[in-house]
């Protein structure tokens, strides 16, 4: 499962601790695990000729080694509309520190999930499946189970969320593709399996859950101190 590019991509991202989000989303992707339709511009004009390729609206976000949070810093921009707006977006961004450049991505809808993963002391690779988005600190509607995991897991997990109701469909709103989470969720156990002492820690946070896909919307590995 880890090919040479994987190894490379966390080669190379010792250096700061953490794998870049473009990398980070580059490495999902060699996994089989589904991320939006993006691009690492380093310029403006990159990042408008990839705009005009795939189409408005689009998120931005700053690519900075320093920056790990992003939206604690108005790193992230949504609804991007038209080239004027991404430019302006790109000369804001540039303005950080150890500034490589902006992420360009598709805008993704869906149910706001959070899939995440940490290598415990005690139990070794645990995944983490629950509702995603911004108030997940404050709703912390989360299940656990150890790596690896089967799709019966992937079952009992969403059962056993409080919100489990929002993944069936919820007062008119569609029902996500089970199969489609379950998927993702049994790629990204086999990669946490392989990965396993090369990581401390993967949150991706949202992932995009419609009913038809299940997409990453951000992604950050966190990787151990050498």
């Amino acid at each position: 499962m880890l090919n040479q590019e994987i190894l490379e991509i966390l080669s190379k991202s010792k250096a700061w601790g953490w794998v870049l989000e473009p990398e980070a989303k580059r490495l999902l992707a060699l996994s089989g695990i589904a991320v939006p339709r993006f691009a690492w511009a380093k310029t403006p004009d990159e990042a408008i000729a990839f705009a005009e390729q795939i189409g408005y609206p689009l998120i931005a976000k700053v690519v900075s080694p320093s920056v790990i949070h992003k939206t604690e810093v108005k790193g992230v921009a949504l609804n991007i509309e038209n080239k004027i707006a991404l430019t302006e977006t790109f000369h804001r961004f540039s303005a950080f520190d150890d500034f490589q450049g902006v992420l360009v991505e598709e805008t993704l809808q869906g149910l706001e999930v959070i899939v995440g993963a940490k290598i415990d002391d005690q139990f070794g690779p645990v995944i983490l499946l629950g509702v995603g988005g911004t108030g997940v600190e404050i709703y912390q509607d989360v299940s656990l189970r150890m790596a690896p995991i089967m799709p019966e897991d992937v079952e009992s997990m969403v059962k056993g969320l409080k919100a489990h109701r929002l993944f069936e469909g919820y007062r008119g709103s569609e029902p996500i593709n089970i199969e489609a989470l379950t998927r993702m969720l049994m790629d990204f156990s086999s990669l946490i399996m392989a990965l396993d002492e090369k990581i401390m820690s993967i949150d991706l946070n949202p992932v995009f859950c419609s009913a038809a896909t299940c997409t990453v919307g951000d992604a950050r590995i966190m990787l151990p101190e050498s």
